[in-house]
């Protein structure tokens, strides 16, 4: 007997999945190869693999430009260049931050004996919601890091008049940024600084990367002294630093891929495209806007399943992975519910409700180059055929 999705119901019989290869969640999106492969045989007749290479000079002139910001300084990853930009800028005791992010933007704090306060978010945006920042200060607070969650802008200049009300620094986690803009400004110019992430899983990826962003000049010089190990010169050691620097080969792959940004954004908007057309009509299920006015990536597809629909969120991931469509339930369950910070704040739930909701709703689906709007149509399938 065959059911919705045409393929046979047998008792007792292991049913093969819809799609033979995982379909995951940030599948690296790759550009062209042959053009990797001359960097990379650059790279070797020069013998020039680390410490500031042509190829990093390169793409931290090319990201600044696009980003429209005077400062672009590379890093190994984008985790490494939130704990510089945590440092460089000096802060200390207490960092107001959203608890619905990747842990990252938590730990970076806590690693350095930064204590990270959790502030709740705007249901409607998921970006943190500038009253319960408010909420959270105290006489220990010297900063705040907004977070630009899915590509969408943090409310920038609400945050921005708090730091400035309360003399904190504000910093932004970038990390789904890249190539986004607010009322037709780039991200990578609000705040002290702004850092971005190349990780493999993002839609502009190095392999493995990061950098930060700023237009500060001497915050620029004391962050780039700072990812080599304080080095002013052959033998002259000016400021503490660690090793932050980016090498040659993944700044290849970021030159290669970010030749084929435009295509990588088109098979993104298309797939959005793709799902919202197909899901639009399904009860309690809805997609997260973008706002057409602006610059958008499209790098997830946030889905959220409310209380109206016929099968719940954990359901429709069962669904999904059993036909191996890797879907995700980010960022669940919220930093606060992580071990290392729900020992410290076990009673942080009561302050974040909106949180609690949002991580107990989203979906985040596959898209990227290796994503094809057939393959979404068959993962719409899943969804609504979902019990």
């Amino acid at each position: 007997m065959k059911n919705k999705l045409g393929y046979g119901d047998f008792s007792g019989a292991e049913k093969k999945p819809l799609f033979d290869q995982p379909l995951h969640v940030g599948r690296p999106n790759i550009g062209s190869r042959e053009a990797f492969i001359g960097y990379v045989n650059d790279i070797f007749d020069r013998c020039w693999l680390s410490n500031n290479g042509p190829l990093v000079q390169d793409l931290e002139r090319r990201i600044a430009d696009k980003h429209d910001v005077k400062h672009c300084i590379a890093m190994c990853n984008g985790t490494i260049a939130l704990e510089i930009a945590i440092r460089a800028l000096g802060l200390e005791g207490e960092v107001i931050v959203p608890s619905y992010t990747f842990i990252a933007t938590a730990h970076a704090l806590s690693w350095q004996g930064i204590t990270p306060v959790f502030a709740d978010i705007d249901p409607d945006t998921h970006n943190l919601d500038p009253d319960s920042v408010c909420q959270m200060i105290t006489p220990r607070t010297t900063g705040i890091i907004g977070v630009h969650l899915w590509g969408r802008p943090s409310p920038v200049e609400a945050l921005q008049r708090i730091a400035d009300d309360h003399d904190l620094k504000l910093l932004f986690d970038a990390a789904h940024a890249f190539g986004c803009s607010y009322k037709g400004r780039q991200i990578g110019s609000f705040g002290s600084c702004e850092v971005l992430s190349f990780h493999a899983t993002k839609f502009f990826n190095a392999f493995e990367g990061g950098a930060i962003l700023t237009n500060d000049d001497q915050l620029a010089e004391t962050m780039r002294l700072m990812r080599n190990f304080g080095f002013a010169g052959l033998d002259n050691v000016i400021h503490p630093g660690t090793n932050g620097k980016m090498v040659e080969i993944s700044a290849a792959m970021g030159l290669v891929n970010l030749d084929a940004l435009d295509e990588v954004i088109a098979a993104n908007q298309k797939n959005y495209q793709t799902y919202k057309n197909g899901l639009e009509d399904f009860p309690g299920v809805t997609l997260l806007e973008f706002d057409q006015a602006e610059a958008n990536n499209y790098q997830y597809v946030v889905m959220q399943v409310d209380e109206s629909s016929p099968v719940s969120r954990d359901r429709i991931i069962q669904a999904l992975h059993a036909e191996n469509v890797l879907a995700r339930k980010y960022f669940w369950p919220g930093c606060h519910n992580m071990k290392p910070y729900r020992d410290l704040f076990p009673h942080a739930g009561l302050m974040l409700q909106n949180t609690q909701r949002v991580a107990d709703s989203v979906i985040v689906l596959p898209t990227g180059t290796t994503v094809t709007p057939e393959m979404v149509d068959i993962i719409v399938t899943i969804i609504r055929s979902a019990k």
